[in-house]
């Protein structure tokens, strides 16, 4: 019995933490920042609960009080249920840092159940023991059990949970399951639990009945197996159109589509990946990598006949996404391929006249192992011999909220003979954070930076001509402190 009981608490434990990465990601992203509160926090709070545990477990060993504490983490964690928005939400308003920010939500949200959780195994093993000759096997194999369980929930949590489930509904049977572990360990307060399974199901039935009311809105909110995703309908100030938008991080729209003309681009800085046409005149061949919700690689479809699309994207749920919302639709000309990008360009042999660049994590930062020297050589390879790579970075040119753009932007100029900048929202302010185009080209010759189409001549105004400072350091595979620029750390 108590070795169930540890097995199943053990679980537990992973699968919030898990989960509880998807929980903040909305309001705080999924950095290393996040992930290292998550983690800290959390296994400072077992330590606790381990400490806690056996104290109390010297004074009083019983099965009914080992009963009430799982009871209390199950409580707990419903908690964690109901009250994570308004919770994340005041972090979200009263916090600037995401350090401070992503460490205060994990306190608030975690750190109960989790110190309830590590008190469990101490305890298990104070009941366990009754003979002082095999003390070390019946802590060593209560312990192991503990693991094994935290090893089944991470994999039940990363390979099926999240990717079926709302993080709401897997707090809801996390919660169920050790109302059942409480009973296991105690009968006589059946009604307790009783009562706690009831309000936990009736808990389910309203989230239920809740989702299907935002659906009714059009506001859907999934978990895949790499994010949380959000797909609603918004209102483009600018033009007055009604848009559908993809939301994968906090405070922007990463895609975005106008409902009543779906091919057409609705996002300022995608309107600038046009700027191919004017450095590479003739496009057979292009790959995209970073998909989203495919606005721009069926907007080159209908717009250039002759052109071909290899869209690599991570994430085969977002590519569902974009069917079943987007108006993605299935062409002879384009391949989807779904794995991540660097391992797309380490055994690619092809090669394109563009490769688009669109692919970010959270606080809009390019995940590191694209940005770094060995894949912009691979990007360079992959080129025909007048090609051309886009690169949209978000990012000041100047300042300490540049230092990432102009690593960036060193790091490309070492492998292509030119390289461009076009910043999107005002080309005179270095200081301002905003898309920024980085446009390398593979052939050594001046291309002319006026042109008689009027929409490309527009895009072409806004060349950054004023010095790049290189005070940064080339991104490499080794060294690539990515995080620690766009957060502006020291």
């Amino acid at each position: 019995m108590l070795e169930i009981i540890v097995f199943v608490c053990g679980a537990v434990v992973m699968i919030l933490e898990m989960v509880g990465s998807r929980i903040l990601a909305p309001y705080l992203g999924s950095s290393i920042v996040v992930w290292t509160s998550l983690i800290g926090v959390i296994l400072g709070c077992l330590s606790l609960g381990y400490w806690w545990g056996g104290r109390i477990a010297d004074r009083s060993p019983s099965y009914k009080t080992l009963s009430h504490i799982i009871l209390l983490s199950a409580i707990f964690i419903a908690a964690v249920a109901m009250s994570k928005s308004m919770v994340l939400n005041w972090v979200q308003t009263a916090s600037d840092s995401v350090h401070a920010g992503s460490t205060a939500a994990t306190l608030i949200l975690f750190a109960p159940p989790s110190v309830l959780l590590g008190m469990v195994s101490p305890y298990a093993v104070k009941l366990k023991m009754s003979d002082l000759e095999r003390t070390g096997r019946t802590v060593g194999s209560l312990y192991a059990l503990s693991t094994m369980g935290s090893i089944l929930g991470t994999f039940l949590a990363g390979y099926f949970l999240i990717a079926f489930f709302g993080s709401t509904r897997i707090l809801i049977f996390l919660a169920l399951s050790l109302v059942a572990a409480s009973l296991l360990a105690y009968r006589r307060h059946f009604l307790l639990q009783a009562a706690a399974s009831i309000l936990l199901v009736l808990l389910y039935l309203a989230t239920e009945s809740y989702e299907r009311h935002l659906a009714g809105m059009e506001f859907h909110d999934m978990d895949t197996n790499y994010n949380r995703v959000i797909v609603t309908t918004a209102l483009d100030t600018d033009t007055g159109r009604n848009m559908r938008i993809m939301v994968t991080s906090p405070k922007a729209i990463q895609s975005a589509m106008y409902i009543d003309h779906p091919q057409e681009l609705a996002l300022e800085y995608t309107k600038f990946y046009q700027l191919a046409t004017h450095f590479k005149t003739r496009m057979e061949r292009v790959l995209m990598l970073g998909g989203g919700a495919y606005s721009f690689p069926m907007h080159l479809l209908n717009r250039y006949p002759a052109v071909s699309v290899d869209v690599v994207e991570l994430d085969p749920q977002v590519t569902s996404l974009a069917r079943r919302f987007f108006s993605l639709t299935e062409s002879p000309r384009l391949s989807i391929h779904h794995e991540d990008a660097r391992t797309f360009l380490n055994h690619n042999q092809a090669k394109f006249d563009v490769i688009y660049c669109d692919t970010f994590n959270s606080h809009y930062a390019i995940p590191f192992h694209l940005t770094t020297l060995e894949v912009v050589k691979k990007l360079h390879d992959a080129l025909v011999e007048d090609g051309i790579v886009m690169t949209n970075i978000l990012s000041s040119i100047d300042g300490q909220e540049g230092r990432f753009l102009r690593a960036e932007h060193a790091t490309f100029c070492a492998v292509f003979p030119q390289v461009y900048l076009f910043p999107v929202a005002d080309p005179s302010d270095g200081e301002r954070w905003q898309n920024i185009m980085l446009v390398a080209l593979k052939s050594h010759k001046r291309p002319d930076m006026t042109s008689t189409n009027e929409e490309l001549e527009g895009f072409l105004r806004h060349l950054w001509t004023k010095p790049i400072p290189r005070d940064m350091p080339i991104l490499t595979d080794d060294f690539a402190p990515v995080d620690r620029y766009v957060l502006n750390w020291p």
